[in-house]
């Protein structure tokens, strides 16, 4: 058997994770949203879907379509800590989990599968489980690569298990709009249709990559083998990883100086938990500031010493962002800490000509010295004990 991946897509997941607190939600059409006017629906429940609401859609227009629309600010924080209970639930199954986003990763269930007597035992289990244990919805795709299994697990929702084998692509995967391929946004479809590629299959059948890159730049060639099935990538699971970082997106635009200390505290305390359970530590950290208008910087500082308790990555973001800011509103903040090494592995023992035992070093000898002319046999250690309490 070849190599099996899991493409598993968490449904409606911050609408999901509202009813959670709050139940009387349940069966109403809520949208997840700020209610400023540039506010935008970051998701939306399926009963709001059926009167068009779909994310990226201004709130405005959301409301206009569905007057009876509850509009939800959201509590990241929650959402942040179910997207975590969500990745150690897939990890029961395998450690060669990669995740994709806040509500999605990549799971390779090559080992795991075979402990199955049918080889869709495994995604019903695992879905129903995420259901019944974490009341959280989900559709599975499974696929031999990455970006069929993505494929896939779009193809049904919600709680859809879509199979899609390599033989099966020019059946199941070419028929498909071209706006429907992963990676070809709504600004890029229209362009497409214009070179007369309707459809994903269109695409597969491109000979001269050079043709599609004044769309698709240096990727055309790439985006056509996907269109043919085909992606070497691998998962990049956390062990793998050379940074870590945590990050938070809200719907509403905020610049307060007190919010930002909020965000970013919030943001250490993630950050190190993570960091102190993986045994990791780094030496270059860096923040990523997105303003309202979607312009994102990433600002760095290589550090003399690794760090990983909250304080420290709370204090280096604060500078770096008070630094780098430009006065804007913002939506988005985020943490990385990069260049990574065992918490435990450099831990150094202690150096005696370290300044602060250098120091006591002389005044030792000479207590040594007039022990021994004195007759005495007082030892370096009990020195260093009276040391201590001078």
């Amino acid at each position: 058997m070849g190599k099996v991946l899991f493409h598993i897509d968490l449904n409606a997941f911050f609408a999901s994770a509202e009813l959670l607190l709050d139940p009387s939600l349940k069966g109403k059409p809520i949208a997840i949203s700020g209610l400023s006017k540039r506010s935008v629906v970051a998701t939306a429940s399926y009963e709001a879907r059926q009167f068009g609401v779909h994310s990226a859609m201004p709130i405005r227009e959301a409301l206009s379509l569905c007057p009876q629309l509850i509009v939800v600010k959201g509590h990241h924080d929650f959402y942040e800590e179910l997207s975590d209970q969500f990745i150690r639930y897939v990890k029961r199954y395998t450690s060669q989990v990669e995740k994709a986003s806040i509500d999605e990763c990549y799971a390779d269930m090559s080992e795991a599968i075979r402990q199955f007597r049918r080889p869709l035992d495994l995604a019903w289990q695992l879905q129903q489980e995420l259901s019944a244990d974490l009341h959280l919805k989900c559709s599975i795709g499974v696929a031999p690569n990455k970006f069929l299994a993505k494929m896939a697990s779009d193809m049904k929702k919600p709680m859809g298990i879509t199979v899609l084998r390599k033989q099966e692509v020019p059946v199941k995967l070419w028929p498909l709009p071209i706006e429907e391929m992963r990676g070809i946004g709504k600004k890029t479809a229209p362009l497409m249709r214009e070179k007369g590629i309707l459809t994903i299959g269109d695409l597969a059948h491109i000979t001269q990559p050079e043709i599609l890159q004044p769309i698709l730049g240096k990727n055309a060639a790439i985006f056509i083998r996907r269109a043919r099935g085909e992606d070497d990538r691998e998962l990049v699971c956390e062990s793998d990883v050379k940074s870590m970082s945590q990050s938070t997106t809200l719907n509403y635009d905020f610049s307060s100086d007190e919010e930002v200390r909020v965000l970013f505290r919030r943001l250490a305390d993630r950050l190190s938990r993570r960091l102190m359970e993986e045994d990791k530590q780094g030496t270059l950290a860096s923040v990523s500031i997105r303003y309202d208008d979607f312009d994102t910087h990433v600002r760095s500082r290589k550090l003399p010493q690794p760090i990983f308790r909250a304080d420290d990555l709370f204090e280096i973001a604060m500078e770096l962002f008070d630094e780098n800011y430009e006065d804007r509103p913002l939506r988005h903040l985020g943490i990385s800490l990069s260049d990574l090494s065992g918490i435990h592995e450099q831990r150094q023992q202690m150096n005696l000509f370290d300044t602060p035992v250098q120091e006591a070093t002389g005044e030792l000898i000479e207590r040594l010295n007039r022990q021994l002319e004195q007759g005495g046999h007082l030892t370096t250690a009990g020195c260093l004990a009276q040391s201590r309490r001078k």
